[in-house]
């Protein structure tokens, strides 16, 4: 058997953060092999490549990747520029894949399903470190097995969506009628024109990509007459998809969110909160939803589609003969869970953490990016550039550039953490300065997920109107 320490480092993924860790482990000479699910670097950004992202370039782009590809004569896209998704992928992954010191070690359409230790499951302890590990690796020519010393896993969690029921299993229905169903962000403005111009949409989610969709469909109605939108989310709470606005450091999140706010206030959307659904039933040849609203059960619709923006959820099948220590309700590494957990954070940021927050029981393996967060949706790209530093450094040894972890993220200007969680403050949202004010009431802690350019004064964003249009809501049997 090859010794461990001649083997490669195995990187599960070939979006920002997987390339990212690529480019660092070969600047400190380390071998690596990039294992891509997609026929390209960075696919999952490709499925919503139209959508323009609230970063600028600066943020986007990794210090060593950028140094590895100016070293070839490649220039930095304008840094305060709001690339595309495809943006991204073109100007910036697909350049960085090309090069020399990359190109050998990516291997596209080669989906690594499960990984494990060669000659030993889950359950066996002895030597088990010495062991290198076995990656399955299916592709067109077939399902192989490859060794490794290191894993990192950068597969992130875009192809798997969390399902309509609000119980976190799919809607009864929601397999039935999946061909009027869209996850995530479609293209609505372009490939996915067709299947919204002139028809009435249902659009569920209190994220960004809900926002998107959201937008696309207002635009689209203002020349396509007939289409429409009905917006519904399980939260009563908007606060995360509305954001802080002027506060925002990042300027486009939160024009993102007073765009969406002010579609919901005008009536161009009409939007009901507090809607768990947990049907979908054909209504002569339409669809409408069945859910737990405060007054009991109700029915929303018709509709023609129904757009998805619920999230996403790792996929734990890939790693189950493997010792993980994963957070019980995220799903994310255990040591991030309570620092980003959505029912108390809703802000971007994350105190700094290293390889040792993203290691496992499992020696030599780290879960990082949005993939670290689990279920939690508040991921930016600073913190995964972060993290395969640290752990790039790690792997080389150099133990003291690990530890070094400094990340200082953009602040949203909102939070929602609990006023029992730390009482009072004389400070701003979250320990930042006093600002003005912000629809969201935010107390002084230091772990909470923002801080405060702005103020912390308590909104009245629950005061949205919860519009039950007697249009769109039929009465459930």
């Amino acid at each position: 058997m090859v010794s461990e320490n001649d083997l490669p480092v195995a990187i599960i993924g070939g979006g920002p953060v997987g390339l990212a860790a690529a480019a660092q482990l070969v600047s400190r000479g380390l071998s690596v092999n990039v294992y891509e699910a997609g026929s390209a670097v960075g696919s999952n950004l490709l499925d919503w490549g139209h959508v323009r992202v609230f970063t600028p370039w600066r943020y986007c782009v990794d210090a060593v990747a950028r140094k590895l590809l100016e070293s070839h004569g490649w220039q930095m896209p304008e840094p305060e520029a709001f690339p595309t998704a495809d943006e991204i992928v073109s100007q910036y992954l697909a350049p960085l894949a090309k090069l020399a010191e990359l190109a050998p070690s990516i291997e596209t359409n080669a989906r690594v399903v499960a990984i494990s230790r060669w000659g030993a499951d889950k359950v066996l302890s002895k030597a088990r470190q010495k062991r290198p590990f076995m990656l399955l690796v299916e592709t067109a020519k077939g399902t192989r097995r490859e060794s490794a010393r290191a894993v990192i896993d950068a597969s992130g969690t875009w192809q798997t969506p969390n399902p309509l029921g609000a119980g976190g299993l799919p809607a009864e229905g929601e397999d039935e009628f999946g061909d009027r169903i869209a996850y995530g962000i479609p293209n609505v403005l372009g490939r996915d024109r067709h299947h919204y111009a002139g028809r009435t949409t249902l659009v569920v989610g209190a994220g960004h990509s809900a926002a998107n969709a959201l937008l696309e469909l207002a635009e689209l109605a203002q020349t396509e007459p007939g289409t429409s939108a009905l917006w519904v989310t399980r939260s009563t709470d908007l606060v995360r998809i509305y954001g802080g606005g002027d506060a925002d450091a990042l300027p486009a999140r939160g024009e993102l969110g007073s765009d969406v706010r002010q579609l919901a206030e005008s009536g161009r959307v009409r939007l009901v909160t507090g809607f768990a659904i947990v049907a979908i039933r054909e209504v002569d040849g339409r669809l409408a939803v069945e859910g737990q609203a405060n007054d009991g059960l109700r029915r929303l619709g018709p509709v023609d589609r129904i757009i998805a923006a619920t999230g996403q959820r790792p996929d734990l099948a890939l790693t189950r003969e493997l010792r993980l220590d994963l957070d019980p309700w995220l799903e994310g590494v255990k040591a991030l869970g309570p620092l980003i957990d959505p029912n108390e954070h809703s802000c971007g940021d994350v105190p700094p953490h290293s390889h040792r927050e993203l290691s496992h029981p499992e020696p030599d393996f780290y879960t990082v990016g949005v993939k670290s967060y689990g279920r939690a949706p508040t991921f930016l790209l600073l913190t995964g550039y972060e993290q395969v530093r640290s752990v790039a450094a790690a792997l080389a040894g150099d133990m003291a550039a690990a530890d070094a972890v400094q990340l200082v993220l953009p602040e949203t200007g909102v939070c929602t953490v609990p006023v029992s969680l730390s009482g009072t403050s004389s400070q701003g949202c979250c320990g930042g300065p006093a600002p003005a004010v912000v629809d969201a009431c935010c107390v002084d802690d230091a772990k909470a997920k923002a801080s405060g350019k702005s103020g912390c004064g308590c909104g009245s964003t629950q005061a949205i109107a919860a519009v039950r249009s007697d249009d769109l809501e039929i009465a459930a049997q």
